[in-house]
């Protein structure tokens, strides 16, 4: 387990969401198999009633094998391939099967860092503003053969690069730690691991609420802590996995493999407003989470949508007009894009 916690944030920041009558139009919310939120309404009604969803779903914001047919290449550095980006220096790349039968896998950590380097952060850069996240991944930590161990983190960031939490696998006592922002505090969670055993980890972050849980192999590392204490923004910027070397003129020869890394979000329903309508006419206003995109959709008949406009609400809202001609009567819904 690594000494001096929060000189982690140094430490990566110097490396770089019908009833319909005649005379009226009432709209209403309801969710479809695969829909986020869904808003309608009949733009020949001069007035609009709406009830918004209470809540959204998750879907895929990114997800991974690692495999060569979606690009990755075992010749080269997971640093450099499909967006991933790295801060600090050390072995990090992709091998074959070292989950039996599982294709390709990523992993951090085995070859030396250069000269004054102690670390190796791997990311996929994610950026969103969310309500909630969930974040799963297989995970291995393969030992050393030089008599040198050191520790491999799963650390979240906000967009602004601070640190949330980390989860650290210290492979000198095979113990998982986790830590919380603004503190030195190391807390076992009563786990240990083995070497070169894969395990499922998961993270479920609740932005809204400053809370965070994560599970090793079903088991419970910790549950309903604060994301941040020390009011950092509450945003979703990329989940690093992690080289930390104990000593850092004696590094190890030990790596964490990792492979299925997904992670996926949810974001309070958008609002769908009307404006201004007359026959031939709807002016409609979307309200949502800043700096997410979302789509506004047209139907005649509830089962064929039209995609409207796709756009990113910037300050929380976008508006649009819909003037279609030759249309007596549409729906109109609301989704998130991620």
């Amino acid at each position: 387990m690594s000494g001096d916690l929060w000189m982690l944030t140094p430490l990566r920041s110097q490396l770089g969401s019908t009833m319909v009558s005649r005379a009226k139009c009432q709209c209403f919310s309801s969710r479809a198999v695969f829909l986020k939120f869904l808003l309608l309404c009949v733009i020949a009604a001069p007035e609009l009633v709406s009830n918004y969803a209470r809540a959204s779903t998750g879907l895929v914001i990114y997800q991974t094998g690692f495999e060569a047919n979606e690009g990755y290449n075992t010749n080269l550095d997971l640093v450099g391939q499909n967006g991933w980006v790295g801060a600090g220096s050390g072995g990090n790349g992709l091998v074959t099967d070292f989950f039996p039968k599982r294709g390709q896998q990523a992993y951090v950590g085995f070859a030396p860092p250069n000269a004054g380097d102690s670390n190796l952060f791997v990311y996929l850069p994610l950026n969103r503003n969310v309500s909630q996240a969930h974040f799963a991944v297989t995970m291995a930590i393969a030992d050393s053969s030089n008599t040198n161990y050191d520790d491999f983190y799963w650390t979240v960031y906000n967009r602004h690069g601070d640190p949330f939490f980390i989860l650290d696998f210290d492979n000198a006592d095979f113990r998982l730690y986790y830590a919380l922002d603004g503190t030195n505090a190391w807390v076992w969670s009563g786990l240990k691991f083995s070497n070169a055993v894969p395990y499922n980890l998961t993270m479920d972050l609740d932005f809204a609420a400053n809370r965070w849980s994560a599970t090793f192999n079903g088991a419970t590392v910790a549950s309903n802590k604060p994301i941040t204490t020390i009011n950092s923004p509450l945003n979703l910027g990329d989940i690093d996995a992690a080289w930390v070397i104990k000593k850092p003129n004696t590094p190890g020869d030990n790596f964490m493999v990792f492979d299925d890394y997904s992670v996926s979000g949810a974001v309070a329903p958008p609002q769908l407003r009307m404006l201004a309508a007359s026959p031939g006419l709807a002016a409609l206003r979307l309200y949502a989470e800043t700096d997410n995109r979302f789509a506004i959709e047209a139907s005649t008949n509830l089962a064929n949508w039209v995609a409207l406009k796709t756009n990113t609400a910037t300050g929380g809202s976008f508006d649009y007009v819909d003037n279609t001609t030759g249309m007596r009567g549409r729906y109109y819904r609301a989704r998130w894009v991620p």
